[in-house]
């Protein structure tokens, strides 16, 4: 379903001057189809279960046999307005259901049921960052719709079979305006849609099980220019992907039009082993797939106090918490978002925080989780409820760097140590690896003595206004302490006694 009109930026939105390539705008709108978290199918009582046998789990009505008639699934219709609640959409008091007619061996019914002229929600938008820029992307709508079978090739010679247990699943379709100018852009977004139906709840969100498959719609134009001509890159199941068949698409339509082809609507496949895209077939418009409203379905009415039960059901949303983090804790804007990208995240965090009776700081475990943390995770591939390092141990590291117990270069040997599985105590750690920073002030004071006796020429140097030998001093200092003294003091008594 397409339905992109141009109008003005959300209030929301960074004026940002869009980037050109090559002289053009790039113009990207979104289709993602959400698999909705429901036991069963969104007309049927069939089950659903990913890698099941073929064919296993599709009952009558999936099949389409005659006499059989469709019955909405509650559980579909709640995770929709869980979704609009979400993203700031108008709920729809009434909606309908319209026949999609196509023909697939895929599709038992010759048609999918979807909805057309009236969506169950309308309008919204998803704010996100793009580096440390506050973006958003106005939402059209997103609509129930059912999934269709799948057509098997890779194991049949010369034959095609027909899946259909995917025949029924319920989706719910999101629909954006052609609001983003880059692939970046783009990502951003859909990684932004990503978090928020895994945090609330109504999507696993897994995109090589197809659970959440997007479309991205991509034109060029000069900028100040209508529209150009759209294709649609169908079913990326990953952000790495996404991002490649978008730049590749971008590149491929500006040369077309440098060279003085017109570009052709077209719904087109993105191959990662070339990183090339390909015309499947040509685009259809709404009219080709003759919608009208199906009467074997009545209008979905949804009342004021079916939405307030729902809203009262959902947790506190990613923003909010967000909002939260920057009014309670003086976070920036840009690390609550990071912080609450997950609910795993999130829980991760307030764990630290409130680990022990002495609070930790807020923005300090902010750094470890968003910094050192997060490194180790990416570098392995894991995720953060598999992190050898435990929150209470995160914030027994950042209450003995502000108890003055040890500085941050030993707080990164003792984290390497629990990541390596040398010891869970930090403060055994501390003690086995001889971290503990030098506090005894006339111990310190007598190093502080030599090395100035030994330095002449950087005392004079920095009583000449030479900044840099007080530097030389400081590593002569932590030298002679082997790194176990408190830099703070070191700089303090230095500056006492020259100044």
């Amino acid at each position: 379903m397409n339905a992109f009109v141009e109008t003005a930026p959300s209030p929301s939105r960074a004026v940002i001057p869009s980037p050109l390539v090559m002289g053009y705008e790039v113009v990207i709108g979104f289709e993602t189809h959400a698999q909705l978290s429901t036991q069963s199918k969104i007309f049927s009582r069939a089950p659903i279960a990913f890698g099941a046998e073929p064919n296993t789990q599709a009952c009558a009505v999936d099949l389409a046999l005659p006499g059989t008639l469709p019955v909405m699934n509650k559980g579909a219709v709640e995770r929709a307005i869980e979704f609009g609640l979400a993203v700031g959409s108008h709920i729809a008091p009434r909606s309908v259901f319209a026949r999609k007619n196509y023909f697939y061996p895929d599709l038992p019914k010759g048609y999918q049921i979807s909805q057309f002229e009236i969506p169950v929600v309308q309008g919204g938008e998803i704010v996100f960052f793009l580096g440390e820029n506050k973006m958003a992307v106005r939402l059209v709508r997103a609509h129930l719709e059912e999934d269709a079978g799948k057509s098997l090739h890779e194991d049949f010679v010369g034959q095609t079979g027909i899946d259909l247990n995917r025949a029924g699943t319920p989706l719910l379709e999101i629909v954006t305006e052609p609001d983003m100018r880059s692939s970046a852009e783009a990502v951003a977004y859909a990684k932004e849609l990503h978090k928020i139906v895994t945090w609330i709840g109504i999507c696993d969100g897994n995109m090589q099980e197809g659970s959440f498959r997007c479309d991205a719609n991509v034109s060029v134009r000069k900028p100040g220019q209508p529209f150009g001509t759209r294709r649609e890159i169908k079913n990326l199941n990953s952000f790495k992907f996404m991002q490649q068949a978008i730049d590749y698409e971008v590149r491929w339509q500006i040369e077309q039009l440098e060279d003085g082809h017109a570009i052709q609507q077209a719904t087109v496949l993105f191959n990662p082993d070339t990183g090339e895209t390909r015309a499947m077939r040509t685009k259809e418009d709404a009219a080709d797939y003759r919608y009208f409203p199906d009467p074997d379905l009545p209008p979905l009415v949804i009342g004021e106090d079916w939405i307030a039960k729902v809203r009262l059901g959902m947790d506190d949303l990613p923003r909010k918490v967000a909002e939260r983090y920057v009014r309670e804790f003086g976070l920036t804007e840009y690390d609550a978002s990071a912080l609450t990208q997950s609910k795993a995240v999130m829980i991760y965090f307030q764990s630290v925080i409130y680990a022990r009776a002495v609070p930790v700081s807020p923005k300090l475990a902010a750094n470890w989780i968003m910094g050192e943390l997060s490194r180790r995770l990416n570098a392995q591939d894991i995720t953060i409820e598999q992190s050898p390092v435990k929150p209470v141990q995160l914030a027994d590291l950042i209450l003995s760097i502000n108890a003055g117990t040890i500085s941050n270069n030993a707080a990164k040997q003792v984290f390497d140590a629990i990541w390596n599985g040398e010891g869970e105590d930090v403060d055994a750690l501390i003690d086995a690896k001889g971290l503990k920073q030098m506090n005894d002030t006339g111990e310190l004071e007598k190093i502080v003595d030599d090395v100035l006796a030994a330095n002449p020429k950087n005392v004079e140097e920095y009583k000449a206004g030479n900044g840099k030998a007080l530097n030389a001093l400081v590593g002569q200092i932590m030298k002679g302490s082997k790194g176990k003294a408190n830099p703070q003091q070191v700089n303090d008594l230095l500056r006492k006694k020259l100044d």
